[in-house]
């Protein structure tokens, strides 16, 4: 890359994707432009790229990546020049900021339409990245801006454990132990559960699961004879089925908060067993600025240790391969960075 010049992944549409360069994009009034010093590759962008993303989320043609973390290198007009050089990360919704949800710190439920950075608007798979100042979430002098990429997905666990409130000595289980999963294994051993059980089919993410608080592991078949067990499940999978079975080993009067995203087609859950178990079933989509909040303390004070779910850091150029590895369904892919 000749200096002056930014590359970009943009993905045309569903199955075609080009590597352009181009002048670094111009900070307008109130926005900054980070340099980006990774950016996570999710099943999210695989669906983007795959053309599977639902109607509505998602604008072609598009550069993807919406977890990131980078440094201000910009600032535009009415932003404060402090900015630049702070190590930061960053919301992704771009919520309009006055309607009711918005006023009430919901921005996730923003009422104006749909609009996310990688998704609708220009992401992080960049050498440059350009977003509303006020977006920011600033990093220490000396964050480790590697694992600082996966508090995105940080944040969405933060708001589902924000949600369900656990209290010291409750009977936890996280259902997946992919990268949110991992990420609220973490958050949730830092509750003192006395029990926090990690459910996934994978051999490698449960001993993940429990080196990072774990105190049990268990296989989906196994964890059937745990119907009805715990005070708070934690959902992450988005599998056809895992909705419905954290659902199900809830104790009676349980809380569960749904954190996968499912595609058409996945099992529902009873409503016959909801009403008599007298459940309470909440949901997460994203993740409004007090979640980010709560994502980045935690990260600053080593509650979390992002760093250990990094399995592959490929270049910009290699963002096809980076698709393929995050498709493939093997055990032994983790997070997968790529770095500009």
């Amino acid at each position: 890359m000749t200096t002056g010049e930014t590359r970009s992944v943009l993905v045309e549409r569903p199955g075609t994707h080009r590597l352009v360069t181009g002048e670094p994009p111009t900070p307008g009034p109130g926005e900054v432009r980070v340099a980006v010093h990774a950016a996570g590759v999710c099943a999210s962008d695989r669906e983007v790229y795959d053309g599977t993303r639902a109607a509505g989320y998602v604008r072609y043609p598009i550069v993807p990546g919406h977890e990131w973390s980078g440094t201000v290198d910009a600032a535009g007009p009415g932003v404060d020049p402090a900015l630049v050089g702070r190590k930061t990360v960053g919301e992704g919704f771009r919520a309009c900021g006055v309607c009711a949800r918005c006023r009430s710190g919901e921005t996730s439920l923003c009422t104006a339409g749909y609009e996310e950075t990688g998704f609708t608007q220009p992401g992080a798979f960049a050498d440059h990245l350009v977003l509303p100042a006020g977006l920011l979430h600033l990093l220490s002098d000396d964050a480790d801006l590697t694992a600082a990429a996966l508090l995105e997905p940080a944040a969405v666990v933060a708001a589902a454990v924000l949600r369900a409130a656990p209290r010291p000595g409750e009977r936890v289980a996280v259902v997946g132990a992919g990268t949110l999963g991992l990420l609220a294994t973490q958050f949730l051993a830092a509750s003192s559960p006395a029990e926090l059980l990690a459910v996934d089919p994978r051999a490698r993410p449960l001993g993940q699961a429990a080196a990072m608080g774990a105190t049990a592991t268990a296989g989906p078949e196994e964890a059937t004879s745990l119907v009805g067990r715990y005070d708070l499940v934690v959902e992450t999978a988005g599998a056809p089925g895992t909705a419905r079975d954290s659902c199900l080993l809830a104790r009676r009067g349980g809380r569960v908060v749904l954190t996968g995203m499912p595609e058409a087609g996945a099992h529902g859950i009873d409503p016959v067993h909801l009403s008599v178990s007298q459940l309470t079933v909440s949901s997460v989509f994203g993740a409004p600025p007090a979640a980010w909040s709560y994502a980045t303390l935690a990260f600053g004070q080593g509650l979390l240790r992002p760093a250990e779910l990094v399995t592959h850091r490929l270049p910009l150029t290699s963002f096809g391969e980076a698709i393929g590895l995050v498709g493939s369904g093997d055990p032994e892919v983790g997070k997968v960075l790529l770095t500009p």
